[in-house]
C-alpha cells in the first residue's frame, strides 16, 4: 500500500485551491461591464480565452508531462497562473484583462492535467475517489470565496495601498491570489513526490488519441464531457429557467447559481467521507440516478419553493461524478495516466458544447433544456452500471 503523510499531501491539495482561480472569469466580466461601455457579447471573450486552452493544450500538456514529470508540470502551471494574476497591474482595460485570463486559462489547463493524476499517484488506490472528491471540495471552496475576495477584499486592499480610484480596485484581490499561488508553488517544490512511471514508451499525440479506440477509455472520456456539460449548463441556464418558468424575479433567480455552488461544495465534502467506505462504482451509479430523478422533478415542478430544494439535490448528484470517473479510469490504467489525463481535460470542452444544446432546446421548449441534461445523466448512469467498472 502507498504511504503518504499529511505534510506531503497538503501542498498538493492546495493546488486545487489555485485551480479554482479560473472561476474569477465571471467577476472579470461583471467588473468590466460596470466600468466600460463594452458590449456584452464582446465581454464573452474573457471566458472564451480562458477555456479554449482545455481543448487546445490538454493533450500536448499530457505528452510533455509524460517526459517532464507531473510535479514539475504542476508547478509550471501554478507559476503561469501566478504571473497571470499580476498582469492586471498594467491596467483595467479589456486587452489587459484578456491577456491575464488567457494566461490564467493556460496555467489552469496545465494544473488540471497534472494535479489530478499526481493526487492519484500519492494516495492508496482504494482511497483515490475519496481524495479526488475532497480535492474538488477545496476547489469549490475557492470558487465560492474568489468572487467575494475580488469584490470585497480587493477594494479594501486597494485603499490600504493608496489606490482610491473605484474602477479597477477588484484587481487587488487578484494580486492576493497571485501571492497565494507563489506560496503554494514553493510548498509543493519542497516536497518529494514518488510518481508512477510510464512503461518505457513515452506518450505522443498518436498514442493519446489511439487510446480513444479503447471502448473503456472512450466511455470515461465521454462521461467527463457530459458531466462538465451538465455542470456548466446548470450554472448558465438555471436563473433563466427559474425566472421564465416559475416567475421568480431576476434579482432572486440569480441566486440559483449560488445555491448550486453551495450544494456542490457540500456534496464533494460528503462524497470524500462516504467514498472511504463505499464502492466507487455504486457511488457513481447512485449519484447519476439521483441527478436523473432530481432533473426529472425540476422539469415537472411548478413550485418556486420546491425548485430551490431540487436544484440543491441536482448539485449533490452531479458534484462527485467528475472525480469518480477520473479516479476510476486512472487507477485501472496508472501507466497511461498522463495520456488519460490529457484526454479527460480536453473533454472539459463539453462545458462549451452541451450548454449550447441546452440553450437551443430551451428556446423551443423551456423544459426541453432540462431533458437534454437528463439524457446526459442517463449516459452517466450507464457508465456506473457498466461491467467494465469493478
Amino acid at each position: 500500500m502507498k504511504k503518504f503523510s499529511v505534510w506531503q499531501i497538503m501542498p498538493l491539495l492546495l493546488t486545487f485551491f489555485v485551480m479554482s482561480f479560473i472561476d474569477l472569469v465571471g467577476t472579470g466580466v461583471d467588473e468590466l461591464k460596470q466600468s466600460a461601455d463594452t458590449p456584452r457579447y464582446i465581454l464573452q471573450l474573457i471566458p472564451f480565452v480562458s477555456f479554449i486552452w482545455f481543448f487546445l493544450l490538454s493533450v500536448p500538456v499530457g505528452i510533455w508531462q509524460d517526459k517532464a514529470g507531473k510535479k514539475k508540470t504542476l508547478n509550471t502551471g501554478i507559476i503561469v497562473t501566478a504571473l497571470a494574476l499580476f498582469v492586471p497591474m498594467l491596467g483595467n482595460t479589456l486587452p489587459v484583462i484578456l491577456v491575464a485570463f488567457a494566461l490564467m486559462g493556460i496555467g489552469n489547463t496545465i494544473i488540471q492535467v497534472s494535479a489530478n493524476p499526481l493526487l492519484v499517484d500519492i494516495v492508496p488506490d482504494n482511497k483515490a475517489s475519496s481524495y479526488m472528491s475532497f480535492s474538488q471540495f477545496i476547489k469549490s471552496l475557492g470558487s465560492m470565496t474568489g468572487p467575494f475576495i475580488a469584490a470585497i477584499i480587493g477594494p479594501k486592499l486597494a485603499i490600504l495601498f493608496g489606490d482610491d480610484m473605484p474602477e479597477g480596485q477588484w484587481r487587488y484581490g487578484l494580486y492576493l491570489f497571485g501571492l497565494i499561488a507563489i506560496l503554494v508553488s514553493v510548498l509543493l517544490g519542497r516536497e518529494k513526490v514518488d510518481e508512477t512511471k510510464t512503461d518505457g514508451n513515452h506518450a505522443s499525440l498518436a498514442s493519446c488519441f489511439k487510446l480513444l479506440g479503447n471502448s473503456y477509455i472512450l466511455m470515461m472520456v465521454m462521461g467527463i464531457f457530459l458531466v462538465v456539460g451538465i455542470d456548466v449548463a446548470m450554472n448558465s441556464n438555471i436563473a433563466n429557467f427559474l425566472e421564465e418558468k416559475l416567475g421568480i424575479s431576476t434579482d432572486v433567480a440569480k441566486y440559483g447559481k449560488s445555491m448550486y455552488f453551495f450544494a456542490k461544495m457540500i456534496g464533494t465534502f460528503i462524497g470524500a467521507i462516504l467514498l472511504t467506505r463505499l464502492s466507487s462504482k455504486w457511488f457513481l451509479a447512485g449519484s447519476s440516478l439521483l441527478a436523473i430523478l432530481a432533473l426529472g422533478a425540476l422539469a415537472l415542478n411548478t413550485s418556486a419553493y420546491a425548485a430551490w430544494i431540487i436544484i440543491f439535490i441536482v448539485s449533490l448528484g452531479i458534484s462527485n461524478i467528475f472525480p469518480l470517473i477520473f479516479s476510476i479510469a486512472v487507477v485501472k490504467m496508472p501507466e497511461r495516466s498522463n495520456e488519460i489525463s490529457g484526454l479527460m481535460m480536453m473533454a472539459i470542452s463539453g462545458g462549451a458544447i452541451i450548454p449550447f444544446f441546452v440553450g437551443l432546446a430551451m428556446d423551443s421548449w423551456l423544459t426541453g433544456g432540462i431533458l437534454v441534461m437528463m439524457a446526459s445523466a442517463v449516459y452517466l448512469l450507464f457508465i456506473g452500471l457498466s461491467k467494465q467498472i469493478k
